[in-house]
């Protein structure tokens, strides 16, 4: 029997959540890079509703890779026109899940 935390209870997404990562260690820089956008988008939402739109924020970040995201520009990023969608992985952030938070995104 695993032993959880209260919060984790509060849905199979946090148990799933906290069973696999919560205070597991982390070596790998995409992950960590993930770890990292995903906290900056959860300003002002709950972390169940991020876990529930992470899979959107992996394809409108291109799996989280560092070096692809370094070469967004500031056009690309908030298209949604055909000619600029490279950082969204081939459709609008609406279509990827996640909605048009630009400023969560931003940051």
């Amino acid at each position: 029997m695993v032993k959880r935390c209260a919060w984790a209870l509060a849905s199979q997404q946090y148990i799933d959540y906290h069973d696999q990562e919560w205070g597991m260690p982390v070596h790998d820089d995409r992950k960590l890079f993930e770890m990292m956008i995903l906290e900056g988008v959860q300003a002002g939402l709950s972390w169940s509703l991020i876990l529930k739109k992470r899979a959107g924020y992996l394809r409108a970040f291109d799996g989280f890779d560092a070096h692809k995201i370094a070469g967004y520009d500031a056009i690309c990023r908030w298209t949604t026109s055909s000619e600029c969608l490279a950082n969204l992985a081939g459709g609008s952030r609406k279509d990827q899940g996640i909605g048009r938070d630009e400023q969560g995104v931003e940051a």
